[in-house]
């Protein structure tokens, strides 16, 4: 590690557009996609903002630390599908499912009532071809103004990058799966 000098002055000026509803994806292969919109969703309900959670990939049964957690706060998280893929029994089923559920957070994101929409996952039924990539698109450009959405998922489609203002691709560099140490209640799920 090579030590540096602290900066003594604001090393960026401030912008100075419109304040507006941004477009943030979490994405990439390494861990920590769907924790980092977690963080940013208790961060709007801290400042008294109304926040909407959807789970593409996880039943509505769900009893996850975040389900627990959110659930105690007021923060309303809804699971949409029936678990990931290879857990599956019946994979239309599944499409179906995420048809269903794209159907409510298009609504909630069109309402104007949230602050923030957190489409946690959404990249998987994207890239099965179970959504509608351009009806997405469409809805993420159509919001109302004030509203936030964030979207998180490996592999987001070069489409949504392209409408995103910021973008976060989380790289593993090391995970503790490889070295053979299952998930973690509390720290995976």
């Amino acid at each position: 590690m090579q030590i540096e000098q602290a900066p003594t002055e604001k090393p960026y000026e401030s912008p100075e557009g419109e304040r507006r509803g941004i477009l943030i994806v979490n994405t990439g292969d390494g861990k920590g996609k769907s924790t980092a919109a977690f963080g940013l969703a208790l961060r709007a309900h801290g400042r008294g903002k109304v926040v909407k959670i959807y789970q593409f990939m996880k039943v509505p049964s769900a009893r996850f630390g975040e389900h627990r957690m959110f659930e105690k706060l007021g923060i309303p998280i809804e699971g949409l599908g029936d678990g990931f893929s290879w857990k599956s029994q019946d994979l239309e089923h599944s499409a179906q499912l995420a048809k269903q559920g794209w159907l409510k957070a298009k609504a909630s994101i069109l309402s104007g009532e949230y602050f923030l929409v957190v489409l946690d996952e959404i990249t998987y039924p994207l890239i099965y071809g179970w959504l509608d990539l351009n009806d997405v698109c469409e809805t993420l450009k159509q919001r109302p103004q004030s509203v936030h959405v964030c979207i998180t998922g490996r592999r987001c489609p070069a489409e949504i990058i392209e409408l995103a203002d910021t973008v976060s691709e989380i790289t593993m560099i090391k995970h503790a799966f490889q070295a053979g140490i299952p998930a973690q209640r509390g720290i995976e799920d």
